[in-house]
């Protein structure tokens, strides 16, 4: 990609885009329990027996850290932009797209469709603690880019779009914001059909799960300091079991960890 007169290169732009948006975030409310939520991929179960030093989201490979098992971008579509198959317009495809006469509203975009994510669909509820959750978003965001960065540039040299420099740094920022959204319950996509409907309730349902464990813990973190615990049970206890807040602030946390993962790009 051309470099602009404002950015030395698109990583350059990434990296400018992401810190403007961490430093948007970080200092509201949910910095007051970003250490306790901040996970440590060091601590994480799949990195059992390596060195610190060697842990780093852009080095995520399923093959090593999930026996080969749970390929993020397995059962998706290799075409990740298409002018032959459009994106999900119908009106049932999206949360808060119903109309009364059935009409298509907002379209769920191709490259969301095949989002990927699957390694989060079938990880076990054992992935319990922030830890764990984050290496298994890492390694999503980490595939996720790898599938944009491989695909965008064969679609823009046979579609060529408006000629900005970083289009595909923006596929890449709403790819990173569409796994943001499904980790704070807040996907707006319900799937192309019933089968698919059902996979994205199942994950939802697993990290209300794996967040409840999260919340477990927290409570555990927090016992010798009893008015930040009052004030995280205050926080976090009025969403049920959908914990919306808790994720929010989980995502907070990590957010920038995640970044890196999918904004990657080799020298």
């Amino acid at each position: 990609m051309a470099a602009s007169t404002t950015y030395s290169s698109a990583k350059d732009f990434l990296d400018q885009i992401g810190q403007k948006v961490y430093d948007e975030v970080k200092n509201g409310e949910a910095k007051t329990y970003k250490d306790e939520l901040e996970g440590k991929l060091s601590f994480a179960s799949i990195f059992v027996g390596e060195t610190v030093s060697s842990l780093h989201p852009c080095g995520l490979d399923y093959t090593k850290r999930l026996q080969g098992k749970r390929y993020p971008c397995a059962n998706r579509q290799t075409v990740r932009f298409s002018d032959e198959y459009g994106g999900q317009c119908t009106h049932n495809r999206l949360t808060d797209n119903q109309s009364d006469d059935n009409t298509c509203g907002a379209c769920a975009p191709y490259r969301r469709l095949h989002l990927c994510d699957y390694n989060l669909e079938k990880m076990g509820r054992t992935s319990t603690t922030k830890h764990d959750l984050l290496a298994e978003v890492c390694m999503a965001a980490k595939y996720e880019g790898d599938s944009i960065k491989t695909h965008y540039p064969k679609y823009e040299i046979q579609y060529p779009g408006s000629g900005s420099s970083f289009t595909l740094c923006t596929m890449l920022a709403r790819s990173f914001a569409d796994i943001g959204d499904i980790v704070r319950g807040k996907d707006l996509y319900l799937g192309y059909d019933d089968k698919e409907k059902n996979r994205r309730k199942q994950l939802d349902d697993k990290l209300k799960d794996i967040f409840a464990k999260i919340y477990d813990n927290l409570m555990e973190d927090l016992t010798n300091d009893q008015t930040k615990k009052d004030g995280a049970q205050k926080r976090y206890n009025g969403d049920g079991d959908n914990f919306f807040k808790l994720r929010e602030d989980w995502w907070t946390a990590n957010r920038h960890t995640v970044w890196k993962a999918i904004t990657f790009m080799q020298e």
